[in-house]
């Protein structure tokens, strides 16, 4: 990273908080008393809050680029500091940085340390490459909603190719990638599935340091959420046990997971905490300068996920709660909040309404109870507000028995969902163990039950202190526990408790083993509360022990300059058409960041099967248009046809490490997921199509339908079949009569079923062999009829295979868990 980088950085993550922060308005002394890392801290919340919201809002306007960001940035700070006539010190009653310093910054040092390097997850397939390809979309672009004039050249016959519209709905949706959605294909509009606030930072961080730069990302984020989780739990509970809650989270393996792994999750949890923090400041403590502070931030809460209405809700319940004990309300909470719900009214029913789809229908179908205790509940917070405000014994009595009944409440239903509940009706197995699941593969049980111990010291004995915070999560616990699926098939499915339940839970479970420890000194600590520094010591310990593997580790290293060298194989004024999604391997997922990362004209087949007569058409289209028309894939699409012919251009195969995530266990190692692919030249028909000769693995990705991938063995190449596979030959003449196959049953073991493998060319049945050991020669005659038919087509031949298939993980417990039939080697037409 240059020199003007860091400068760049240093406009966009300290300037426009640092002069914010600074302003001689709303009482600056109290600011001024803060301890000076907090200060600190805030300043880069303030900086990076606006700076998404500053992205954001051009990119609503089509006119993002990282240059304006820094004159918006600059020219904010300039004119507050003007109009503060730069009066900027906060002179002699701030308080120094002092030793209380030194915790942050080894919190900050060690998460980032843990936390580094970031996954290489710029693929497609999966939300991590939606948001890392959103946020370099936004900075190519521009815009949240981008023009792709790929899309656009897409004539309207051929579009079902690549993005045929959802019948369903009242406007054109088609999909572009998966992730991505296709609003307008004759102005080439999409936009990606996710809000936008996380891939806004992600743009922020592709401008300081290109791809490298928005990986990184989501490290900054996970540094953000542990020090917005210390800084909550300072004001809260204490220094000590703030410390001891961030650092759990800093060791504990999903935390280190997901700060590497890109997410939004992870930065829900810094932006909210951070929210958390100054409604606190503002409407507990009354510092008038929090209270839009936390409305800005709840604000931009609501571009990251839809479930931040959860948060909302219960903050304002919060404040509502504390208004009836006599807390002051600041009304400049209110109008950021306010101006921020009415933009994403607009967001979610407008640029966004594919994402909102989702949600929209979960709550049409929850059962009306649900719906019915839901309003309940809120009109019950209501009439508690208004009634206690109107009467002080009402008020008093909500003061004295709220905290103790939410605390007996909650831990009853924790209770209940650990020991008692089971699946039955609508309920899950996934749904009724969500609580136990959670305990068990990522918090452990005495850390449950330490953190129900907090629950109840802190609900009773500071809820008053903090009512938001408690009743934020214990919103999102009730939530969460109760109906979202929390199953461990692989760290990224259990995500949804991190942004609130892990942090919120550490900093109960911290509460309950250090409350009472007082003293400067660490052994006058440890005198006073030996259990509890040993509790979290042995927390911790298993917390580093769980999440070793994980901290080795980089999800998918390597992939990025495998497409780097794939990319560079596309030239500018290609385009190039990917296999379907459906077509039965994962090279589909190289098809977005070759578009929205590299810059290449890319498009991807919707239907493993396309229609011949209109991708001919489509051909002809894109031959004027481009300088090549290239495919690739990995066999499994159909896509031979007399009115074209194929060239190779070039082909690879090579391995990046992707972590086990087996179903309803604990992660155990690293697997290899592997790539396999060839890529074509589309060009015109050929005089005279070549024979029925096919070398199986070189070269045949247009020539096998559901097919393993390329191999080799005893010198040969071949690909496993599967229980229908297809065999596509350029032709049969009328005068052939056989069809040779050389196969192999591969040492079929004797708990498999024999390997006998029927033979169809379209409807008729050319018989069935018996594949034994070796590879071996395997004749069927071709009647006169089926080659005379075949012959007067012209077209390329589909010779199908049927084959009982046997499974090595289940028959001999390996780690191979395909179907496989027989290894094909080569077929003839003679």
């Amino acid at each position: 990273m240059t020199a003007l980088m860091l400068l760049a950085l240093l406009v966009v993550a300290w300037l426009p908080g640092a002069v914010m922060f600074r302003l001689p308005v709303l009482d600056r002394e109290r600011r001024a008393a803060l301890p000076a890392e907090e200060r600190a801290y805030w300043v880069i919340v303030l900086s990076v809050a606006s700076s998404i919201a500053l992205v954001l809002a051009m990119g609503a306007l089509h006119r993002y680029s990282f240059k304006r960001l820094l004159l918006a940035e600059v020219a904010f700070a300039g004119v507050l500091a003007l109009l503060a006539r730069f009066d900027l010190r906060f002179g002699t009653t701030a308080k120094r940085v002092g030793l209380g310093a030194v915790l942050p910054l080894a919190l900050a040092l060690l998460s980032a340390w843990r936390f580094m390097p970031p996954s290489e997850y710029v693929i497609g397939g999966k939300d991590p490459g939606v948001y890392v390809n959103e946020g370099v979309q936004i900075a190519q672009r521009g815009a949240l909603v981008v023009r792709d004039p790929v899309v656009a050249g897409v004539p309207d016959f051929a579009r079902d190719l690549f993005f045929p519209s959802d019948k369903n709905r009242d406007r054109f949706v088609g999909p572009r990638f998966m992730g991505f959605y296709v609003l307008d294909p004759d102005r080439g509009a999409v936009v990606g599935q996710f809000p936008q606030a996380y891939p806004a930072s992600i743009a922020i961080g592709y401008a300081v340091d290109g791809l490298t730069g928005a990986r990184a990302t989501v490290c900054f984020w996970g540094v953000l959420g542990v020090l917005s989780v210390y800084f909550l739990g300072a004001r809260l509970l204490g220094r000590a046990a703030a410390a001891a809650a961030a650092l759990l989270l800093a060791l504990n393996v999903i935390q280190v997971w997901f700060a590497r792994y890109p997410n939004a999750d992870i930065v829900m949890q810094g932006l909210l905490f951070a929210a958390l923090l100054a409604n606190a400041r503002a409407h507990v403590d009354d510092d008038p300068f929090f209270a839009p502070v936390a409305g800005v931030l709840l604000g931009v809460l609501l571009f990251l996920r839809f479930d931040t209405v959860v948060a909302v809700g219960a903050v304002v319940a919060g404040i509502g709660l504390g208004f009836v004990a006599g807390q002051r309300v600041r009304w400049t909470f209110w109008p950021p909040l306010a101006a921020a719900t009415a933009l994403a009214g607009w967001y979610y029913t407008g640029p966004m309404r594919e994402y909102f789809h989702l949600p929209r229908v979960f709550i049409s179908n929850l059962p009306p109870w649900q719906i019915a205790a839901l309003a309940v509940a809120m009109l019950v917070v209501v009439a508690v507000i208004l009634a206690g405000r109107r009467s002080q014994a009402i008020s008093t009595r909500v003061v004295t028995f709220l905290p103790s009944l939410l605390a007996v409440g909650v831990v009853a239903l924790a209770a209940y969902a650990f020991l008692l509940r089971e699946p039955g009706g609508r309920l899950t197995s996934y749904d009724a163990h969500a609580l136990r699941t959670f305990a068990n593969f990522y918090f452990t049980v005495p850390a449950l039950i330490a953190a129900l111990v907090g629950y109840a010291l802190v609900a009773r004995a500071l809820f008053w202190r903090d009512p938001a915070f408690v009743f934020t999560l214990t919103a999102f616990s009730l939530f969460f526990f109760y109906k979202i699926r929390i199953w461990p098939d692989h760290f990224w499915m259990a995500r949804r408790f991190v942004p609130v339940i892990l942090p919120g839970g550490l900093l109960l479970v911290a509460g309950a083993a250090l409350t009472g420890v007082r003293g400067r000194l660490l052994f006058t600590r440890a005198l006073r509360g030996p259990i509890g520094i040993v509790f979290i010591a042995l927390l911790a310990v298993q917390y580093a022990r769980a999440a070793k593997p994980i901290v080795e580790h980089v999800e998918y290293a390597g992939i990025v300059a495998r497409l780097e060298e794939l990319a560079s194989q596309v030239h500018d004024d290609d385009l190039l058409v990917v296999e379907s999604r459906d077509a039965g391997s994962d090279v589909h997922v190289l098809a977005l960041p070759l578009a929205y990362i590299y810059a290449r004209n890319v498009l991807v087949l919707s239907t493993p099967i396309p229609d011949k007569t209109t991708f001919a058409a489509f051909l002809d289209r894109s031959h004027a248009r481009y300088g090549r028309v290239l495919f690739l894939g990995s066999g499994g699409t159909d896509l031979l046809s007399s009115r074209w012919s194929v060239q190779p251009v070039v082909s690879d195969r090579f391995q990046i490490p992707e972590y086990d995530s087996p179903r309803d266990a604990y992660p155990r190692f690293v697997r290899r997921k592997e790539f396999d692919y060839s890529m074509y030249a589309f060009g015109p028909p050929a005089a005279d199509a070549t024979g029925g000769a096919l070398d199986v693995g070189i070269n045949d990705d247009l020539n096998v339908v559901r097919f393993h991938a390329k191999e080799q063995s005893e010198g040969r190449t071949f690909r496993w079949s599967q229980a229908r596979s297809f065999l596509i030959v350029n032709r049969i003449g009328a005068g052939d009569r056989t069809l040779a196959l050389w196969m192999n049953d591969g040492g079929r073991p004797a708990g498999a079923p024999p390997a006998d493998v029927t033979v169809q060319i379209g409807d008729r049945s050319l018989g069935t062999v018996r594949v034994t050991g070796g590879f071996k020669e395997y004749d069927l005659a071709i009647p006169a009829d089926v080659a005379a038919t075949a012959a007067a087509t012209g077209e390329p031949v589909r010779i199908a295979l049927r084959t009982p298939t046997w499974n090595p993980l289940t028959v001999l417990g390996t780690t191979d868990d395909r179907e496989l039939g027989v290894m094909v080697d080569r077929v003839a037409i003679r």
